[in-house]
C-alpha cells in the first residue's frame, strides 16, 4: 500500500513539473508579455558583442540609444516610436528605423531576467530583461 502512494505522489510530482515546463516553453502573451517588457529596458545581444538597450515606456513610447559596446559605442545610433502587445506579438514602429515599418515579435522567457526573441521575419536572439 505504501509503494502506491510513493508511486501515486511521484507521479503527481512529475505531472507538475512537466505542466510547469510546458507553461515556460510557451510564448509570452496579452498581460504577462505586457508586464514583461512594460516600464523595463530591455538590452539585445548585439554581434558585435555587447548589449543594445531599448526603453519600453508603460504609455506605449519606446526608444534606443546607441550607448551601447560594440558598434553603438561609435555611431550613436537612436530612434524612438510605438510598442503595443497584439495577443503573442510585442508589435513595435519605428520613427526612422526599418523605414517605420511594424514589426512583430514573440518573446519567450529562458530564465528570470532572460528572453528569447524571434521576430516576424525569423530573425531571432536573445535579451536581458533590465529596470
Amino acid at each position: 500500500m505504501r509503494i502506491v502512494r510513493v508511486r501515486h505522489a511521484s507521479l503527481a510530482l512529475l505531472a507538475i513539473c512537466a505542466a510547469h515546463a510546458a507553461r515556460a516553453d510557451q510564448p509570452l502573451a496579452g498581460a504577462a508579455l505586457d508586464r514583461t517588457v512594460s516600464g523595463r529596458r530591455i538590452f539585445l545581444e548585439t554581434p558585435l558583442g555587447g548589449e543594445f538597450p531599448l526603453n519600453y515606456y508603460a504609455d506605449g513610447r519606446i526608444d534606443g540609444q546607441g550607448e551601447a559596446a560594440g558598434f553603438g559605442r561609435f555611431v550613436r545610433p537612436n530612434d524612438s516610436g510605438r510598442w503595443w502587445v497584439s495577443g503573442e506579438k510585442l508589435c513595435q514602429k519605428w520613427t526612422k528605423w526599418y523605414d517605420g515599418k511594424v514589426f512583430c515579435f514573440t518573446l519567450q522567457k529562458v530564465s528570470q531576467d532572460r528572453l528569447a526573441w524571434r521576430r516576424d521575419d525569423g530573425l531571432e536572439g536573445l535579451a536581458r530583461i533590465g529596470r
